[in-house]
Order: structure tokens, then sequence, then C-alpha cells
């Protein structure tokens, strides 16, 4: 892997316990990327951030690594108090946690839960060495399994505001003793309409000046500053500028196909690249459901994952794109934000987005951590209007390659689905009763208009 957005500091010199360092170890992570390097010194000794860097820069990291240290020092703070005050009566020290209920004592709060899945999932990493207990809330699937373990005195809960507010107002647990509160994507909560949520919580827990406050955003807008200041202790504010919209390690290029072109174009490019795990992206549910019938019978592992896919599904699709069980994942930009996975090599715009952010945020899934990617894009008689704002947003001219015939592959054509039979009317039972008179045939009633 490319290591060139690495700092020079080490984990080893900043001042992390020792389990902690031992995960980050059996992680792979030696050195800081330049968000963690700038904002965990600071976060160490106990002052508030509010950072602005972009998807794949290293700050989950940032603010576990963080987390977990206040929750060390607050255990190893508490076992003292605790062997003083026994010390008369010598009575065995508790396990950490017990006893008091003061759980949980860190809350991090996503605007997807998609992104929640994935803090879980590094958290999980991360702290291996450690005895913390996490709590994944979300809504959409597992309503009685995550208020069970919600109740069971979790260290850190992570998820989403809405089913957080539901557990909550049940009093299935208490804010009264959260030491560290962090809200990721913080201008993405407000573009889901979070920060009503985000607000109930924060006013639920104690005073800012008692406890580790982070939040991290793509932008420190007005409006996001305004939140950090109203909720936290004198953030101090942290900008990882990018040197570009979007990374230098992302190839972009376009090619220009006709409607009728887009599938073999796409075809061609698939045999051409061999990618070993691609990202192909569209506008509508629709497009994704015809594009996945085409790739499966053209002898590509695909999946297509939307917006209403139910959540255990949606799982279970991407942990198989990730353990290469499928090699080709076609979405809607419900995957543009907040997946982390790793070794995506290329990015297919089939469908040129309609907001210029969310092209940034799609070819993004590819060239992180340091890796290189390619993003492809095509610019199609549909959506050939977005390419001009697109270039004008990254400040760039992407380069348009020719359609070259030798590109476009024959495609095996999927048998079209049988359409309802249109012209007749849907017959309704009627109630049973005396005299009533069969209804006329659909035949007489004639077509609907």
């Amino acid at each position: 892997m490319n290591t060139t957005h690495l700092t020079e500091t080490r984990f080893s010199n900043l001042e992390l316990s020792d389990s902690i360092l031992t995960g980050l170890t059996q992680a792979g992570f030696k050195y800081c990327t330049p968000i963690q390097d700038r904002a965990l010194p600071l976060l160490l000794r106990d002052k508030d951030i509010a950072g602005q860097a972009q998807t794949g820069t290293g700050k989950t990291a940032t603010f576990l690594l963080a987390t977990f240290q206040r929750l060390v020092n607050d255990v190893e703070g508490a076992g003292e108090e605790e062997e003083a005050s026994e010390a008369d009566v010598k009575k065995p020290k508790p396990p950490a946690g017990s006893g008091r209920n003061r759980n949980p004592r860190a809350i991090i709060l996503a605007p997807t839960r998609e992104l929640a899945i994935q803090i879980h999932k590094d958290a999980l990493q991360l702290s291996k060495p450690l005895n913390l207990r996490f709590a994944l809330i979300y809504g959409g699937t597992d309503y009685q399994k995550q208020l069970d373990r919600i109740k069971s005195n979790v260290d850190v809960i992570i998820g989403t505001p809405g089913r957080i507010i539901d557990f909550y107002r049940q009093n299935a647990f208490t804010l009264d003793h959260i030491q560290v509160s962090v809200l990721d994507e913080a201008d993405r909560m407000f573009d889901l309409g979070f920060i009503k949520d985000i607000r109930y919580l924060f006013r639920r827990m104690p005073p800012p000046e008692t406890r580790l406050n982070m939040l991290f955003s793509a932008t420190l807008s007005y409006k996001v500053t305004e939140l950090a200041y109203e909720h936290m202790n004198n953030p101090v504010l942290i900008r990882i500028e990018a040197e570009a919209v979007t990374s230098k390690a992302i190839r972009q290029s376009a090619f220009c196909p006709s409607n009728e072109q887009k599938i073999p174009l796409l075809l061609g490019i698939l045999n051409q690249y061999q990618p070993q795990r691609s990202i192909i992206f569209v506008n509508t549910k629709k497009c994704a459901e015809q594009l996945d019938d085409v790739l499966n019978v053209n002898g590509y592992k695909t999946a297509a994952l939307s917006g209403d896919v139910p959540q255990e599904k949606r799982q279970r699709i991407l942990n198989d794109f990730q353990e290469n069980n499928i090699t080709l994942l076609i979405a809607t930009d419900v995957a543009a934000r907040g997946l982390h996975i790793p070794d995506v090599s290329h990015v297919i715009n089939y469908d040129l987005p309609q907001d210029v952010e969310d092209y940034v945020h799609r070819i993004g899934r590819t060239a992180r951590f340091g890796a290189s990617g390619e993003a492809i894009s095509f610019i199609c008689e549909e959506y050939a209007y977005s390419m001009p704002d697109i270039e004008e947003y990254i400040g760039e001219k992407i380069p348009v390659k020719p359609v070259a015939r030798e590109l476009l592959a024959e495609a095996v054509v999927p048998e079209r689905k049988p359409e309802k039979p249109r012209g007749e009317f849907q017959r309704k039972r009627s109630k049973p009763g005396r005299n009533r008179k069969p209804r006329a045939p659909s035949s007489v009633l004639g077509s609907p208009q």
C-alpha cells in the first residue's frame, strides 16, 4: 500500500495506553494520518475538537482512540477510588464497569446505519485488548435484540439518532454518565434533518465541560461550527484541507456512449480491466435491477444495492462483496457515503450523478488510505448535462476517451420477465348476498383509461 498519506508521527509516541497500542499493532497501524497527528495530542489532553476531514483520512480511528483512552483513564481512576475507600475492610476490587451502573460512558452518533456499522466494526478491531462493551443501534431491523443489548450496561453506544432516542425514551439507558460524545459527518446530519435529534441527545448529557467532545465533518460550515460551539467546550477547529476536491490517486476518465452502447461498453471495460472489486453507480433502483440481470447472464457475480433493500439483505450483500463472493456491486447513491470497503480498484459511473458532490463521494470509494484507483464515467444522452457542473466543481477537465468499436462487447440479453396482461380489471370479491348478479366480464367493461 502507498504510505504517502501518512505522517512521520508514530502512535507509540503519543500518550496512549499500552493496551491501546497493542490493538493498533495488531491492526497493522504504526504511523498517524494528518488528522490523527493534529487531533490526537489535543484529544488525549481532554481538548475538544471540531475537525474537517474527508472520508478515508483516518478520522474514525481518531475519535475511537481518543474515546478508548478516556474510558481507560476513567476505569483506572475509578479503580483507585474503590481501592482507597475499601482499604479498611479489604474488599476485593470489582471488575471494571461492575457495581455502580455508570454506563454507557460514551456515545458515537452517525447519520446512516452503514456508517454506524462500519464504525462498530472498526471499534471491535481496535479494542480487542480492551474490556469494552459496545451496542450497535440503528433502525430497520433487530429491534428487540438491540434493545436487550443496550440494557446490558454497555460502555459505548454507536448508532443513528432516531432509534437511540426511541430506546432512551423507554428508559432503556441513561445519558447521565456520558464522558465522551462523538458526532460524525455533521454536515450529513443537517442534510438528513437529524439536527433536532442531535440537540435532544446533547441536552440530556452532562455539561460539555465535563466530557470530551468530538465533531467531524467534510465541511466546517457556519451551521456546523455553530452546533459545535453550542454543545462543546471551546473546541479547537482543525482543518485538513485536501490538495484537490478529488484525490490525485484516482485516475479519472470518461466515455460518451449512446444509450444503446452503454451495456456493450460496460461489458467491454469489464473485460479489459478485469477489476477484482468494483462499484458501478446508477441513479435509480430500476436501472440497478436491470443492470444486475444483464451482468449476471453475462457471467459476472453481482448484486444490486438500493435504499429500499432490507437491512439484513443489505448487510449480507456488503459482506459478500468484501469477501469477494461477488465482484461487482451495483449501487445507487446509498453506497456513496459511509461505506469503507478496502481494495475497491474501480468505480464506474454508469449514470452520471445529478449532484456534483455525489460524484466526489462516489469516486472516493476507491483510492482509500493511500491506495490508487480508477474512476470511469459514462456521459450518456440522458445525464450528459451533469458533466460541466461536475468539472467546474472539481476544478479540472476529465479526459474523454473514444468509444472504440473493439471496446464494445457483445451482450447476452436476459429473458424479459412476462408482464401482467393489460386491459383487464382485477376482479374484487363480492360479499355473499341474495339475488346478487355477477359482474360483467372485463371485455364488456372495456380497457382502463
